[in-house]
């Protein structure tokens, strides 16, 4: 077993997907229409045949209350793994990213909580080289 798909609930599609290629750095995979939605997936250009990020609408009714308390409590929604969260924070800050975490070292693990302009928090993180 394996993780295919991980979801991701967004406030306004087309603007995740800006948001996710042009400035996280992500490319989109998959765009099927559905309605007035569509299935949409990005991938890390890294790995483009890994696990696929679905930004999935928020019109749930129950969406809205869960990522409102995880931002009211400052909790991300999930995480992405990088190479140097400082180096990766000073990229994104110049492309405009609020972050509500700077870079705090906590062992071995380097994070840093950015707003994903679609209604949640996004950790990054970094674990050197062993």
């Amino acid at each position: 077993m394996r993780i295919n798909l991980a979801s991701i609930h967004v406030d306004d599609q087309d603007q995740a997907l800006r948001f996710y290629t042009d400035v996280l750095g992500f490319v989109k995979k998959t765009e099927v229409p559905l309605g007035e939605h569509r299935w949409l997936t990005v991938v890390s250009p890294e790995d483009p045949d890994g696990v696929e990020l679905v930004l999935e609408p928020s019109d749930h009714p129950a969406v809205a209350p869960y990522k409102q308390a995880l931002v009211a409590d400052g909790i991300p929604i999930t995480s992405f793994a990088v190479a140097d969260v400082h180096a990766e924070t000073e990229r994104l800050k110049a492309l405009g990213v609020r972050f509500t975490q700077e870079p705090l070292a906590m062992g071995p693990v380097t994070t840093a909580v950015l707003d994903d302009t679609c209604g949640n928090l996004v950790q990054i993180a970094s674990v050197p080289a062993v």
